[in-house]
């Protein structure tokens, strides 16, 4: 098993930058890829970016692309999501995932096994 904490959250003005931590614990001597993912109210589940273990290989979705930066210290089993020029609609729950698989679903939920509790970022206008 894999625990997962995110850090890093909180109210912020629009066009602010924020910086989301996560660290694991427990299994973590496995070779994961780590994902971040967002729930607005009302919504699903959004995929925000991914990174392989190496932390050579990033994806990131149309939202954010050009405003987030993932990247991830093995070392310390940490995962950081940096989104610059926030706006009102980043108002979400972020989570922190993991998974030993990194495949060409890297978008879906299903594809991570491990989840952190999530944390609060609003975004105000």
């Amino acid at each position: 098993q894999v625990q997962l904490v995110e850090s890093g959250g909180g109210l912020v003005q629009a066009g602010a930058s924020l910086i989301l931590s996560c660290v694991a614990s427990g299994r973590t001597s496995g070779t994961y890829a780590m994902g971040w993912f967002r729930q607005a109210p009302g919504k699903g589940r959004e995929f925000i970016a991914t990174i392989n273990w190496r932390g050579n290989i990033t994806y990131y979705s149309d939202s954010v692309k050009g405003r987030a930066t993932i990247s991830r210290l093995n070392a310390k089993n940490m995962v950081y999501l940096q989104m610059d020029s926030l706006n009102p609609e980043d108002t979400a729950v972020y989570y922190c995932a993991a998974t030993p698989y990194y495949g060409a679903r890297y978008y879906d939920t299903n594809s991570y096994d491990y989840w952190g509790q999530g944390i609060q970022v609003t975004v105000s206008s």
